[in-house]
């Protein structure tokens, strides 16, 4: 093995391990701000379209059910997390206290 050869799998590692912590300390938190912000949306979203899972009363429920057959796979997912949340705000206030 060469000296060349040698320094060339030394830069490779050291690439890789900074790749590695770069995802670590920026990218990853980044992307799951990011992934947790999304799911908040979606969860927004379907509250407002399907209000009465929760027993709130909707005029426009009639014309929100047309959009279950292309959201019942998420619908079942949705109604576990809404029903494990203490309180809608309860997600919200662990993302601005650390």
């Amino acid at each position: 093995m060469t000296l060349a050869d040698r320094i060339g799998d030394y830069r490779e590692a050291l690439e890789e391990w900074l790749r590695g912590f770069y995802h670590g300390l920026v990218s990853h938190p980044a992307y799951e701000k990011i992934e947790q912000e999304a799911e908040d949306q979606e969860d927004t979203f379907m509250l407002a379209c399907f209000p009465e899972a929760f027993g709130i009363p909707s005029p426009v429920s009639y014309y929100t059910a047309e959009l279950l057959p292309y959201l019942e796979d998420e619908f079942e997912a949705w109604e576990r997390r809404m029903w494990d949340r203490g309180s809608l705000l309860e997600r919200k206030g662990h993302q601005y206290h650390f």
